[in-house]
């Protein structure tokens, strides 16, 4: 016997307004999964009462992801500031030993950005107790905080590698994203201020970073044949208005007392890894001299390049580049993943033979 049309039509309606109520949640967590991610990532408390890990130890040999014991041929020294692996939860500031993030360091980062100059000089980079990713994510005080933080590692790192392997070679500052924020304050506060560093300074390439064009630390590179000058640039690929908008509003800098402030209004510089200089010409893609996608190669190997693969040119501060076609140079991976520093460079090939004719033009001066 059939159930009465009522009931058939109030399940009906209950199995509609399910269905409602589903693809609405469905469709409020794609829209709102970048918020709940990183709301689970915020340590939820205050940076003042933090208890952050234990500080390094410079002078053992743990504390640092690379530090060559030779010379290995090479006449010149990479001192490299890493970017952000660690994603955040419970801590500020990663823990030094915290395995997925020295997991990431080691297969992606290293491969694509210490790669470049594994031709120009022995490589030191530091573990530090860097700000999470989540503390890049927000401009609340904590976050700043928990970065000039970050800072006070870098820069005991920078002091004992001087003191105890530099032994008066020539030298270049590598940074990444907050690696590169980190090294535009070594910049200042170390280097500048030394006469004799400065002297040994061979260049400051500081990649995908915001650095303010009134007031570098150090000159800027305006040619291939200049040693001793900054080379900082971040991008955002071509046509993308909001982006390059939301990355000069959200862009910080230190002021004199050490603390990150905003650089809005003041200019943005940028250098153009293609051409060699800070420039506002444009590069074409003929000029280009390859990318890489390193991620997972064994320590030293050398990748596969992709020349001619992009143009690219500043525009208000910041470095505007063609869309790659090749699948090899699109971010991938969860949430935190593609906010970190791709798993690729773009400008492998380019920053590459660039040192190598800074460092020509360090030992000609």
């Amino acid at each position: 016997m059939s159930e009465p049309q009522p009931i058939q039509r109030r399940r009906g309606w209950w199995l509609t307004s399910l269905l409602g109520v589903a693809l609405i949640l469905a469709i409020a967590v794609v829209v709102f999964w970048g918020d709940l991610v990183s709301t689970a990532l915020d340590p939820k408390v205050p940076f003042q009462t933090y208890d952050p890990p234990p500080a390094p130890d410079y002078a053992n040999a743990a504390s640092w992801y690379l530090r060559p014991g030779s010379a290995n041929g090479l006449d010149a020294d990479v001192f490299f500031i890493a970017p952000t692996t660690y994603d955040g939860g419970r801590n500020w500031n990663a823990r030094l030993n915290a395995r997925k993030a020295s997991r990431q360091f080691e297969r992606v980062m290293a491969p694509n950005y210490v790669g470049p100059f594994v031709g120009v000089g022995r490589v030191f980079a530091p573990r530090y107790r860097q700000a999470s990713l989540y503390s890049l994510t927000t401009l609340r005080e904590d976050a700043r905080e928990a970065r000039q933080f970050a800072y006070s590692d870098v820069r005991d790192a920078f002091r004992h590698y001087i003191q105890h392997d530099n032994g008066g070679r020539p030298f270049l500052i590598v940074g990444v994203e907050q690696g590169g924020t980190l090294g535009l304050r070594l910049l200042a506060e170390e280097v500048a201020r030394d006469p004799m560093l400065q002297g040994r300074l061979v260049a400051a390439y500081l990649v995908d970073t915001v650095a303010p064009a009134d007031s570098p630390p150090i000159p800027p590179c305006v040619e291939r044949r200049q040693a001793g000058c900054l080379a900082a640039w971040a991008r955002v690929y071509e046509g993308d208005f909001d982006a390059a908008q939301r990355l000069l509003d959200r862009a910080l800098v230190w002021n004199a007392r050490g603390e990150l402030v905003n650089l809005a209004p003041r200019p943005a510089l940028c250098f153009n890894p293609i051409l060699g200089a800070v420039s506002d010409q444009p590069a074409p893609a003929r000029l280009h001299l390859g990318a890489a996608n390193a991620t997972g190669l064994e320590w030293g190997a050398r990748p596969a390049f992709t020349a001619r693969h992009v143009s690219a040119r500043c525009e208000g501060g910041i470095l505007k580049v063609s869309r790659p076609r090749s699948s090899a140079f699109k971010r991938s991976g969860n949430w935190a993943d593609r906010r970190k520093a791709p798993g690729f460079n773009l400008f492998y090939a380019d920053i590459e033979a660039d040192a190598k004719h800074r460092l020509a033009a360090w030992r000609a001066r």
